[in-house]
């Protein structure tokens, strides 16, 4: 088998959108959301992830809808959502589209009133009493057991399920670190037997790259939400970035100023990052290594947090004033060597904690990337390399510059400036 960070081709530069059908439309629907998908493919949008389309549990339910990751059937949809049909045929419509489409998949645990409970119990964690029980503080749900090859099997049988029903491209696999790491390759080994999928860990350990394609930049995230309480934070941002330049060879991580879970128990983007939300945003899609995440309503702007077990419909502001700047960053990461796969150079600057800069080549391709992700104003750098010389257009005015290998720049609090060579 071919190791996980050769990744499928589709994926290669990519990014991924979240898709929270509960909150999506007023209908909370597979169908309902399915016109979104013109919209989103003009977008730029390339893998759509689904949160867990399966049932959800009704004991210790909290909130009157539940949580998503509290699943009572692996091999059944949410009727909330629809039908299998209607599932199937917005993975039919993606494909139309040219887009891909992974769902959650949480194995770490179910729902108290899982099917399993009563036809296996002893497929679960047991507490010294005897009684299910969960490690990780989570009320709703009860943990499974990893000692078990006939769940493990049953578990498998049940991704497989996913794939040959209705076609899905891969899976986005949630705490995966809380699941051992033997589970996820003979998971991966048979689910590959089927199709080649896109893996995507909501974990942090290097050694889980023996499946995962991209893993989560938690570590990343924490420390640039600090910045905001600590001023000279980047430093920690650039220790973590320098640790994931020694993950295995063509591993990703997946960036993002928002997903379900920031957004709902620790707030939006603006929240976290106040000026600098749009900063982050490019630096997302711009970084080495890196694969980018939207959530659903980002595009919107999302000024809202969304309740987690209740009905909450996003807030759609039209026009959608962040669509045009999606847009453009994942076409220029889409199109562009540089960004892709070039080398990086981080550029000095007086402004360092204040200031991510860097260049990155490939071949012919060079870009100049500059953010302010602080709320000082009025800050300048400059810019000498052999890299910057040529004409240059800002990616987002489309001005035209000339460059002669040493420029000065000023930049506003939360500003970020691309500038990307053209013939």
């Amino acid at each position: 088998m071919k190791q996980s960070y050769q990744m499928v081709d589709w994926a290669m530069g990519a990014n991924v959108y979240e898709v929270n059908i509960r909150q999506y439309t007023p209908e909370g629907s597979f169908a309902a959301f399915g016109q979104h998908l013109p919209r989103l493919r003009d977008m730029g949008v390339e893998i759509l992830w689904l949160m867990p389309v399966t049932p959800i549990s009704l004991k210790e339910r909290q909130g009157a809808l539940g949580s998503y990751y509290a699943c009572s059937s692996y091999t059944a949809v949410n009727p909330e959502f629809g039908t299998l049909d209607d599932l199937k045929n917005l993975v039919v419509q993606a494909h139309q589209l040219g887009m891909k489409l992974i769902i959650d998949w949480v194995a770490n645990h179910t729902g108290w009133d899982h099917h399993w409970t009563t036809e296996h119990p002893e497929w679960y964690v047991k507490d010294d009493k005897g009684n299910f029980t969960e490690r990780n503080g989570w009320h709703d749900v009860i943990d499974l057991d990893y000692t078990s090859g006939a769940m493990r099997s049953a578990m498998i049988d049940a991704m497989k399920y996913w794939i040959q029903t209705c076609d899905i491209d891969g899976f986005r696999c949630d705490m995966a670190h809380l699941v051992p790491l033997d589970f996820w390759i003979e998971a991966k080994q048979q689910c590959e037997s089927l199709k080649h999928l896109y893996w995507l860990g909501e974990c942090e350990q290097p050694a889980y790259h023996q499946v995962f394609n991209t893993s989560y930049a938690w570590s990343w995230m924490h420390a640039s939400e600090q910045l905001q309480k600590q001023p000279d934070g980047l430093n920690e941002v650039m220790n973590v970035l320098h640790s994931y330049s020694q993950y295995p060879a063509g591993a990703t991580k997946l960036f993002f100023t928002s997903n379900h879970d920031e957004n709902s128990w620790n707030g939006t983007e603006y929240e976290k990052y106040g000026p600098a939300a749009q900063a982050w945003a490019v630096f997302s899609c711009t970084w080495p290594d890196g694969m980018p995440l939207i959530y659903s309503g980002q595009e919107s702007p999302s000024k809202k947090r969304l309740k987690f077990f209740d009905k909450d419909l996003i807030e759609w502001r039209r026009p959608l004033q962040m669509e045009s700047f999606y847009n453009v960053l994942l076409s220029f990461r889409k199109e562009n060597q540089a960004i892709r796969e070039g080398e990086t150079f981080i550029l000095p600057s007086e402004h360092s904690s204040q200031l991510m800069s860097y260049l990155r080549r490939k071949g012919n391709d060079v870009v100049l990337v500059l953010l302010n992700v602080s709320y000082d104003n009025k800050l300048r750098i400059e810019v000498a390399h052999d890299w910057l010389k040529g004409r240059f257009r800002n990616l987002f005015s489309q001005m035209i510059f000339n460059f002669d290998g040493r420029e000065d720049f000023e930049i506003q609090a939360g500003e970020y400036m691309i500038y990307e060579r053209v013939n």
